[in-house]
């Protein structure tokens, strides 16, 4: 004989209840929002007139109508890399890495958002560096973008770029030239002749310091010249007289000497024999 299972009848007031809680767990989740840290959000209105741009949110937990949906971005300082290739004021094709730094306006992500889309940074910012580059770097040749305009042409891509973005709610705050490609030919010329350059300077840099050393030693002769010149103006024979007596005297008092004094020769001076 069959045994008889057991029914259960799951109460219709308790399936309400599970189903109002699943609706307002979606319902929660939908109206919720969390903003991370250097982040910015903008509500845009399914049922109104879009991005709403009187207001940007700021990091934390934000309430927001279900049916809306809140467009979050980084609006710290963020940077991006980027190789164009742009044509020197000779028309020769260079390649330029560079990296700019930029930031959106805080109060203006809404505008920033409505006018040029989320992607703002290919839609605004890239055109606007491309634009800037290829003016700058047309104003140079080869020769000076790789070797000492580096900082100048840093200084003008950025104002260049800060004159194009002018109103548009994205600012740049630096821009950094990391490399200047050529081709191989030209950056070989452009070595050898800094190299020749810098042997040029070195052997102007010798010839200063050997004429210097040379104008020293004629200096010093000179100098030793006229000390002879005085010397020698200033003596006279009672005062040659009085030095050679005086090293006579000193020459017979020492103990090693052996000398002998014979008469005096012509100058008057005794006339020392030695022991040979």
């Amino acid at each position: 004989m069959a045994t008889k299972q057991p029914e259960f009848n799951f109460p219709k007031g308790g399936l309400f209840f599970i189903i109002l809680a699943v609706a307002a767990i979606i319902l929660f989740s939908k109206a919720t929002v969390t903003i991370g840290p250097g982040e910015g959000g903008v509500i845009f209105k399914s049922l109104g007139d879009g991005i709403d741009t009187e207001k940007t949110y700021g990091e934390g937990f934000h309430i927001m109508m279900p049916w809306n949906k809140m467009i979050v971005r980084k609006v710290r300082q963020q940077s991006i890399s980027d190789e164009m290739n742009v044509l020197s004021v000779n028309g020769l094709e260079v390649k330029v890495n560079g990296t700019i730094w930029y930031e959106p306006e805080f109060v203006n992500l809404g505008s920033l958002i409505k006018t040029k889309g989320e992607d703002y940074e290919r839609e605004l910012l890239d055109p606007a560096i491309n634009a800037a580059a290829r003016s700058v770097v047309g104003r140079y040749t080869p020769e000076q973008l790789y070797s000492s305009k580096r900082d100048v042409i840093e200084q003008e891509i950025l104002d260049e770029v800060t004159k194009l973005l002018d109103g548009q709610f994205l600012t740049v705050k630096r821009v950094l030239v990391e490399d200047v490609k050529l081709p191989p030919t030209i950056k070989q010329a452009i070595e050898r002749k800094l190299k020749q350059e810098q042997e040029s300077l070195e052997y102007e840099f010798r010839l200063v310091t050997a004429q210097k050393e040379a104008e020293k030693v004629i200096i010093d002769a000179k100098g030793k010249a006229e000390s002879n010149r005085i010397l020698s103006a200033s003596l006279n024979d009672k005062i040659l007289q009085e030095k050679g007596i005086e090293a006579t005297l000193k020459l017979a008092e020492s103990p090693n000497s052996k000398v002998i004094v014979i008469g005096s020769g012509k100058s008057g001076l005794p006339i020392i024999l030695g022991n040979q």
